[in-house]
């Protein structure tokens, strides 16, 4: 795959002669609605074998060659230049397709009400193929530590389709909001506990879970050695049962962070006793918060690095948003939320109004603004293959376990391609 840049003036057709491909080729790996009107500083997947690489100042062979694994010998030798010749800048150099390292990745599936939307299920089945776990979000406990179940639906015969594993993940959701209360209850009562783990192993058993993952947010901090008690407990009961054990944890900086989100979550017990975790690396943007990335990569990179701090590499999923926000300005703390959206719909309207997509470097993430037919300012912060490609950049850089994603439903197209391209997908079977 290669990543190419929208200027003024291209076209699907001067961009797919660039490249050696195929315009149609193009439009269906990108899902273009309006392939002949595209936008100025939209990320494009093109999908050849290998990629191109253009010259930039200050390049050489060696230093080029360095970026892709390759040798400067090697590199002339592909591109049938001279070792020791000038490369004038904007150059264009053939990098063959590389070695792919093995990558766990995990995606979370939301269904809400009393059936599944045909938007999940032709989500899931699409996706499936790039996963090793699907996650029906979730089983809530209830304060008697029995489980209400999700809508499944048809999740574990997609899953199945695919040899892709099902991940229980259990949260202490009460009436559509983490609950401090619940989350006292489930880590402090023995009773609770007993009835929670023995309804997890049915349910596991029935509908064939592989992974038991435990999402409990909003926990006292006064909780934290309870949480953790509560955890080697279940990983041995689980661990009896042939299950994996995972948990989330909030996005942290050091171990004295505190706030009501952070410090029952502690990273080093979690990562000595879970068999992997899953840092939820997003919402620095969020619904109710000023206009921001949503996992701006400076960000990120600073939690994932104290949770080496305190864990293996091998046990971090790295979380990733699938979506994006629109903004209406000004912000006012306590107004209307900003409007989630998906990375092709945040496209459909920067092309709607006209507007150029502009590129954060040091957040590595694409965002621009509009005033809509009211008059309303609006901010836009999402994804595109830009940014993603950086988190991947990251994890091969770390060498991660791999990738968890918030949350199926929500069409970007370039990030499934992005990641069969750059990870071989593990398989539990």
């Amino acid at each position: 795959m290669q990543i190419h840049v929208v200027q003024q003036g291209d076209t699907i057709y001067n961009i797919a002669d660039t490249y050696g491909s195929i315009p149609t080729d193009i439009i269906d790996a990108n899902e273009l609605d309006a392939p002949n009107n595209l936008v100025v500083g939209q990320a494009l997947v093109i999908p050849i074998v290998g990629q191109f690489y253009f010259v930039q100042q200050g390049d050489s062979l060696y230093s080029i060659g360095q970026q892709f694994g390759l040798t400067a010998e090697q590199l002339a030798q592909i591109n049938n230049i001279p070792v020791g010749g000038t490369l004038p800048v904007g150059a264009q150099l053939y990098i063959p397709e590389q070695p792919k390292p093995g990558i766990t990745s995990n995606a979370y599936i939301e269904p809400t009400g009393e059936e599944v939307s045909q938007t999940l299920i032709n989500s899931a089945e699409k996706t499936t193929p790039y996963l090793t776990y699907l996650a029906p979000f979730s089983y809530q406990v209830n304060r008697d530590g029995t489980l209400t179940a999700p809508p499944l639906d048809n999740f574990a015969q997609i899953a199945a389709n695919q040899n892709t594993s099902l991940m229980l993940t259990v949260t202490n959701l009460e009436e559509g909001e983490f609950s401090r209360d619940l989350g006292h209850i489930i880590v402090t009562v023995q009773a609770v506990q007993n009835t929670l783990l023995n309804s997890i192993v049915n349910v596991a058993n029935e509908v064939g879970f592989s992974d038991v993952h435990f999402d409990f947010e909003f926990l006292p901090p006064e909780d934290r050695e309870a949480y953790n008690n509560f955890l080697r407990k279940a990983k041995q009961r689980l661990s009896e049962e042939g299950l994996l054990m995972s948990t989330a944890l909030a996005p942290k900086t050091s171990a004295e962070q505190t706030g009501a989100w952070y410090g029952a979550h502690d990273y080093a017990a979690h990562g000595e006793i879970a068999d992997f975790v899953v840092l939820m690396t997003y919402e620095w943007g969020y619904s109710y918060g000023p206009p921001l990335a949503v996992s701006p990569i400076d960000e990120v990179r600073k939690v994932v690095n104290f949770a080496l701090s305190v864990m293996p590499a091998n046990k971090i999923l790295l979380g990733q948003n699938l979506y994006g926000y629109d903004w209406t300005l000004p912000y006012e703390e306590g107004g209307e939320p900003a409007e989630a959206i998906s990375p092709q719909e945040a496209i459909t309207r920067a092309r709607s109004q006209n507007v150029a997509i502009e590129f954060d470097q040091e957040a590595q993430a694409p965002f621009y603004t509009y005033t809509d037919s009211q008059g309303n300012n609006h901010e836009v912060w999402f994804e595109d293959a830009r940014s993603i490609q950086a988190k991947f950049d990251m994890i091969k850089e770390l060498g991660l376990l791999g990738i968890s994603y918030w949350k199926l439903g929500l069409a970007f197209p370039q990030n499934w391609l992005l990641l069969q391209d750059n990870f071989t997908i593990r398989k539990l079977d």
